[in-house]
């Protein structure tokens, strides 16, 4: 654990609490799309598979159980909560998500470091949240006007990795022999994802104006 690795963590959850405020208080899912967040619950459901035969650490047990519970919890209130899926914009939200797990299940069994259930499950994990953002970022720029928790989501959800990245830079200097291609590409991968956004972002901020991406 490093600084860079903690404060990752702590992104990422920051990410998950302003979307549950958004979706608890304002009882609203506007700007978000399902399409993403069951991309997302497949990837820690199949990343955290030894979440009760591998015990690492509590902060790593506790830090997974809150992924997994958030994920799903999400899901369920965009599709079953009474109020919250009203706001749902399903007519907007029509990426074909699916099309990107089975390349990324494919691509895990062409290449992974061992041929096991759980480290191809856990290499497909990497890929497919790789491209998980991919249909909220068309949601956005179909929706153009974003609210600002919408963009703080997804805000720290792409700085998440940014700061991860950095943590590997960190551990490849201090640590010996410490290579690990396969996170590596694929969190470089999602972070270049996010650029465009982040450009918008940043403008936004800088100028005091509503965050808007070019259709």
């Amino acid at each position: 654990m490093n600084i860079f690795r903690l404060a990752g963590d702590m992104t990422h959850l920051a990410s998950i609490l302003v979307l549950l405020l958004k979706i608890h208080t304002i009882k609203s899912c506007a700007g978000i799309s399902l399409k993403t967040q069951e991309l997302y619950a497949i990837v820690f459901a199949t990343r955290y598979l030894d979440i009760f035969t591998d015990f690492v650490s509590l902060y790593n047990t506790i830090m997974k159980l809150i992924f997994l519970s958030s994920s799903f919890s999400i899901v369920w209130y965009m599709r079953r909560h009474k109020i919250v899926q009203r706001s749902y914009d399903k007519d907007q939200d029509t990426f074909r998500h699916w099309f990107l797990v089975l390349p990324c299940l494919i691509l895990a069994l062409l290449i992974k470091e061992k041929f096991t259930f759980k480290e191809v499950m856990w290499t497909f994990s990497l890929y497919l949240e790789a491209v998980a953002i991919l249909p909220q970022l068309v949601l956005l720029q179909r929706t153009r006007n974003i609210d600002n928790l919408t963009g703080q989501y997804v805000f720290l959800l792409g700085a998440y990795r940014a700061l991860y990245i950095l943590n590997w830079i960190y551990r490849y200097f201090t640590e010996p022999h410490y290579v690990n291609w396969i996170p590596w590409i694929s969190g470089i991968v999602q972070t270049l994802l996010y650029a465009d956004f982040f450009y918008y972002y940043f403008l936004s901020w800088k100028n005091n104006k509503r965050l808007q991406l070019p259709a």
